[in-house]
């Protein structure tokens, strides 16, 4: 038996869930669906991570204690799955997974016993005791390095997170640690050696580059006096194991580590033969570097694959996030939106990898346009047709000799073979595409496939067919092509929209079972000739953009008033200016400088002074030109900066033995994803400055393109060493 075990992050129990939580459960029910169809024995896990000290925060600020706070997050999370028809109820997830389980305990002791019981690959002990000092944030569970969170702009303020904008705790105490640092060699080789354990390929290129600046050994404890929400350490009780270890056990206590009892009821060896983790980029470390090294340790299996996909953004390309106060509450989708509608959007809209940007708008446009005006409308006027002009009969496809004529005089081949060819290389690319992950493109493939029939339907106009008596069996194999389409479209849509194509399937008076089809398998004129529809209903009405955006737009302003605060005030985000107080951004200097243009700074040529600056050369000397020092860069990683909606940061090799923190204002030109291993120009003896926190050190180089002064970087269109000077 083919097995296939997919899982989500267990999502942060602290809150309420959210957009991301969504759309990752969204792509891995998909695939469990998939596979099922596949006669894969499916597992599929997501789940919440309850422990940590801002757990026990949180819940103390509700006067609760922690275990009935995480109660009442947990409900709120099965009932939006529930509500987007993602639960076992729907056909989906098999364990909604908790890390407050007792067998969770039971399997989170021995991992540690197992991991402190072993040697690092460099002979040493994998666990040690000593002590922390440094600065820790709880909403990340993490605790970070100085290029991990923005420096105070004085000495008496505290440092904050560069994710949460929330101040970090400073972090003095005892603790085990895990010998993180002896597995520098050991992981590069076998990254190196198995490049297919993370994906994309250039997450895989960050966490590779993240290895090679120096790991650092991890604490994995925290005492007890600190964090009382947790899970103790084996043999010293005055500990609490660290929540990263605790959270990532969970894919494997889940499926029966560490207790009999599950593993009969699940089969740990069995399901832990294939697994796939799908996590958010911005956990993809703890996945890959830490998840790894425990397993190793431990003497486990890797997961097969890591797949690190990107982050929602809002229309103004910032990350969506509720500390800026611009997260999509998943239930407000609910009473404008059916469920297949938002998986629709959330697989065809983000490429799988990448950040997508979300709007209302842009899910009412791809519902009306995709799947009420396209897959609903042939769906609608092909069974329709059938009704009106064979008697809800599935008509027959094949034409007697006599009759290939009168087809062809109507513009339609008497045989099916060339529609029936092309329909299988959409079939075979679309499996490719889902395959890969590639979901976005899986959903285009599909849509040729809605397009071509539609027009094949059109230019063979059947109701024209139907007044001609001579063109009966013209008519009948029209209709039974599109009708086979439609067929083949279910099945292949099923993973996506599950209760949409199984209306179409039951419509198109189909018994066997949908969720079973191998898409694979598919053969054309497998749909019964003489067999009865069921009556036709609307898959995808069309929605009123109008009506649904006016309210949304009412709700949105009575939830402001009630809480008294502007859509646009980012309130209780340090620094966040209110609506009266926000400005416009002052013009930049450079493109990719990033910097406000100083006051006295002289303006650019306008019509009046344009002629007395033409021609006008500010030449430089050699010596002048030499004092610049330009060289070749790649880049290593690349993100938005929090609340600067023009700044990207990079980490750039330019051939030095750490890597570069360089800031850059083309965050509206450039997506972060797409500039990961490109090679630019790098100015790098600039004197280092900060920007909105951050220290930039040196500058990176583009033309200014078009009235607007686009940015375009200089790159190279021979391969050159990286650290390469410019002269």
């Amino acid at each position: 038996m083919k097995i296939f075990y997919v899982t989500t992050p267990i999502y942060y129990a602290n809150s309420a869930p959210h957009l991301g939580s969504l759309y990752t459960t969204i792509v891995a029910d998909a695939l469990a669906r998939y596979k099922r169809q596949c006669g894969f024995d499916t597992f599929f896990l997501t789940g919440t991570d309850e422990h940590g000290v801002n757990i026990q925060r949180v819940a103390m600020q509700r006067g609760l204690p922690p275990q009935k706070h995480v109660d009442e997050i947990v409900e709120q999370f099965k009932d939006m799955f529930a509500r987007f028809h993602l639960d076992p109820a729907h056909g989906g997830y098999d364990i909604f997974m908790r890390t407050t389980e007792a067998f969770h305990y039971e399997g989170v002791a021995q991992l540690w016993r197992q991991v402190k019981a072993a040697k690092t690959p460099k002979g040493r002990d994998c666990v040690y005791k000593g002590f922390y000092e440094g600065w820790f944030c709880a909403p990340c569970a993490t605790f970070k390095t100085e290029d991990e969170y923005i420096k105070p702009e004085s000495g008496d303020e505290t440092p904050r997170c560069a994710i949460h904008l929330t101040p970090l705790d400073r972090v003095e105490e005892e603790s085990y640690f895990f010998r993180l640092s002896d597995y520098d060699e050991t992981l590069l080789a076998l990254y190196e050696a198995e490049p297919e354990l993370i994906a994309p390929e250039a997450r895989r290129n960050e966490v590779i580059s993240f290895i090679k600046s120096g790991l650092q050994d991890l604490s994995i404890s925290r005492p007890v006096s600190s964090i009382s929400w947790g899970i103790p350490v084996p043999d010293d009780p005055s500990h609490s194991i660290y929540v990263w270890i605790d959270a990532l056990s969970n894919y494997i206590t889940a499926i029966g580590y560490g207790n009999d009892e599950r593993e009969r009821a699940a089969g740990f060896e069995k399901y832990w033969s294939n697994v796939t983790h799908l996590v958010g980029k911005d956990i993809l470390r703890q996945h890959t570097i830490y998840w790894h090294s425990f397993l190793l340790a431990a003497g486990l299996k890797l997961p097969n694959l890591v797949f690190a996909h990107g982050m929602w953004l809002d229309r103004s390309g910032r990350k969506m996030s509720k500390t800026l106060k611009n997260s999509i509450d998943p239930n407000s989708l609910a009473p404008y939106f059916s469920p297949d509608v938002v998986r629709y959007f959330c697989l065809r809209e983000m490429i799988f990898g990448q950040d997508g940007k979300f709007s209302y708008e842009g899910i009412i446009d791809r519902a009306n346009s995709d799947l009420a005006s396209g897959l609903g409308n042939l769906a609608s006027r092909t069974l329709t047709m059938i009704h009106r002009y064979a008697d809800g009969v599935v008509p027959h496809e094949k034409l007697a000799e006599e009759n290939y004529l009168n087809a062809k005089r109507a513009g339609v081949q008497p045989d099916a073979g060339e529609h029936a060819s092309w329909l299988e290389r959409a079939r075979d690319e679309f499996i490719r595409f889902f395959e890969s992950y590639q979901f976005s493109r899986a959903l285009e493939s599909a849509w040729t496939v809605v397009a071509r029939t539609d027009k094949f339907i059109s230019d063979a106009k059947p109701w024209e067919l139907a007044k001609d008596a001579a063109q009966r069996e013209t008519l009948g194999a029209v209709l039974y092509r599109a009708a086979e389409t439609l067929r083949w479209l279910a099945v292949l849509l099923h993973p996506v929209m599950p209760a949409a194509t199984r209306a179409l399937w039951q419509q198109l008076g189909q018994s066997n079972d949908l969720e079973r089809f191998d898409p694979a398998k598919l053969k054309w004129g497998e749909l019964t000739e003489g067999a009865r529809l069921a009556s036709v209903e609307a898959i995808f009405p069309r929605l009123d953009k109008a009506k649904i955006m006016k309210e949304i737009e009412n709700n949105t302003e009575e939830t402001i008033q009630h809480s008294g605060q502007h859509a646009t005030q980012a309130e209780g985000v340090p620094g966040a200016a209110s609506v009266v107080e926000t400005k416009p951004t002052p013009p930049m200097r450079h493109a990719t400088e990033a910097e406000p243009a100083v006051a006295n700074a002289p303006a650019p040529p306008t019509a009046s002074n344009r002629e007395a600056t033409e021609g006008v050369v500010n030449y430089i000397d050699i010596e002048d030109f030499a004092k610049i020092e330009m060289r070749v860069g790649e880049i290593l990683t690349a993100e938005r900066v929090p609340k600067a909606d023009k700044l990207l940061r990079f980490t750039v090799n330019v051939g030095e033995t750490q890597p570069r923190q360089i800031l850059a204002g083309i965050a509206q030109h450039y997506e972060p994803e797409a500039l990961v291993g490109r090679k630019v120009v790098i100015v790098a003896n600039l004197k280092p400055r900060k920007l909105r926190g951050f220290e930039s050190q040196g500058m990176v180089l583009a033309a200014s393109i078009g009235e607007e002064g686009r940015p375009v970087l200089a790159t190279f269109a021979e391969d050159v060493e990286v650290g390469a000077r410019l002269k």
